[in-house]
Formats: structure tokens, sequence, C-alpha cells
């Protein structure tokens, strides 16, 4: 079994580049712009012709029109799509870039509608008012092992840090795992260590699950 790992807000190619040579499977890019990283499409762009395409790239949108979508597609070059707004399961099959939806959990319910989503995969992070991802806010994650009864593949956000990631694989074992404020120093800054660690932890915990 392998683990997807994805370092998330990213906003320079110097963290860019660490993350990926620490082993980030994939990086997120915040197209949303009341983000505290948020990046333009085409800033993403200059940062991910840098990268080896072998790597993930993830656009991050909340209710965003089909076009302004497209758009920053062509200027990015971003591979993935991940809507973290009020996307219906409809808007979410209009595009031709595999595409995850984050459902934000507070309860159970939740995750009611999840089985209404075809997308390639289910992100849950925690639910907080007013506020889309990047909290650093933790749910119970015992509901994203219920989540994983739907049989969709779930990447695990909300809360992981270097010192908690592998516990969290090895209770929920998730297709993959999602951190942004969990490796920084400042908000789009990553810390160089805490990128290493996390990584690290979370591909061990696989191998002492």
């Amino acid at each position: 079994m392998s683990l997807l790992v994805k370092i998330c807000g990213i906003t320079n190619l110097e963290d860019a580049k660490w993350a990926v040579e620490s082993g980030a499977d994939a990086l997120g890019f915040m197209f949303y712009d009341k983000s505290k990283r948020h990046i333009s499409p085409r800033d993403a762009g200059v940062i991910i012709r840098e990268l080896p395409s072998v790597t993930r790239f993830v656009g991050v949108f909340v209710d965003a029109k089909k076009p302004e979508v497209e758009n920053a597609i062509e200027l990015s070059g971003i591979t993935t799509l991940q809507f973290h707004g009020q996307e219906t399961p409809g808007y979410c099959q209009e595009f031709m870039l595999p595409v995850w939806k984050a459902l934000l959990v507070h309860s159970r319910a939740s995750l009611e509608n999840m089985n209404n989503y075809s997308t390639d995969a289910i992100l849950l992070d925690a639910f907080v008012p007013g506020e889309r991802g990047g909290t650093g806010a933790r749910f119970d994650w015992n509901l994203a092992v219920e989540a994983r009864l739907h049989h969709l593949p779930i990447i695990l956000a909300g809360g992981l840090t270097p010192e908690n990631v592998s516990e969290a694989v090895k209770l929920v074992n998730p297709f993959g795992v999602d951190v942004s404020s969990g490796v920084e120093r400042a908000p789009g800054r990553k810390d160089r260590q805490k990128v290493k660690t996390f990584i690290s932890r979370a591909r061990d915990s696989l191998k002492i699950s």
C-alpha cells in the first residue's frame, strides 16, 4: 500500500522544491482569494514549470465559476482540481481533470451526502465557521474511519502535524494525507524540518501499522 502525501498552501518555489525533494506526491495551490496562502494561477504556473512533471499539482477552489477554473488550469498547469466549497456533484463532473471534493466535518451528518459525489477522492477537513481549510483544527478521526466504509478514496486533512500524522494514518488508513499549517513557520511559508519530518513519519507509519 502507498500513501499520497500532499503539502498544501504552496506560495513560493523554494518551498515547492523542498517538499518534492522530501518526498511529497502532491502540492496544493490556493486559488481562493480569501486564503492567507492565496496565489494567482499565473504565479503558480511559474512554480509548476520548474518542478518534475511526475508531481501532482492541485488547484484549490472555493465556489469558483467554471470559466474561472478553466482559466486557472490553462495559466497554471495544475493536474488535479480540489473543490473546497459548496460545489454540487454535477458541477464536479464538468471537468476533464481528476477532482477531489472536500467535505468539512463536524459530525456524522457531515458525511450524509458523500456518496452523491463521483469524484476521484473525498478530502475530509475540519469544520471551522467562516473558514475553508488551513485552520490547523482537527476533527474526530473516527468519523474518517466511518467515511472509508463508503468505499471512496479518503484524503485526511485538518490539524495534521509531524507529531500526530503517524497516529492518524494508522487509525484511518487513508488514501492520502494533506497538511498546510501543520508544517509552517508562517502562513504560506513552510518549515523545512517540519515538512521533512511530516513526510517521513507518514511513510514510516505504513511500515509499522
